[in-house]
């Protein structure tokens, strides 16, 4: 590990959170399926394209989560920071995603949880971005 014990949390607690949602935007929970699934019915995506979509950024937070951790570990896969950072550019597409959406949408909540949720995932796309060493 030659990250300070700061940085150490900052990349567990991202990586913990992509892959809880993947999880659970993967799973078959009544109760509770994730951000994504959050966002993208704000959006207004409903019955099978809201489950592709929550799918598909699921998958992508999963992948992104155990990239994470690959790259803690200092593992030398020669792909790797290459897959981080297309990760990132994903991400990236999905806050702008989510941002047009909260614009476009009537149905989008208060301004406070929107910006909780936007800092999030902003917070996830630094990380994406030091981890791929792009930045």
């Amino acid at each position: 590990m030659k990250d300070s014990f700061g940085i150490f949390l900052w990349k567990i607690s991202v990586a913990l959170y992509l892959v809880a949602n993947g999880v659970l935007g993967l799973s078959k929970s009544l109760f509770n399926k994730g951000d994504f699934w959050v966002i993208f019915s704000r959006i207004g995506f409903k019955g099978d394209a809201l489950s592709v979509f929550v799918a598909i950024a699921s998958v992508v937070a999963l992948i992104a989560g155990i990239a994470i951790i690959l790259e803690m570990l200092s593992l030398q896969l020669s792909f790797l920071d290459v897959l981080i950072f297309i990760i990132a550019i994903i991400w990236a597409v999905y806050i702008v995603i989510e941002i047009i959406g909260w614009i476009t949408s009537k149905n989008s909540g208060n301004l406070w949880s929107i910006l909780q949720m936007l800092a999030v995932h902003i917070m996830v796309l630094a990380n994406l971005l030091i981890a791929s060493k792009r930045v």
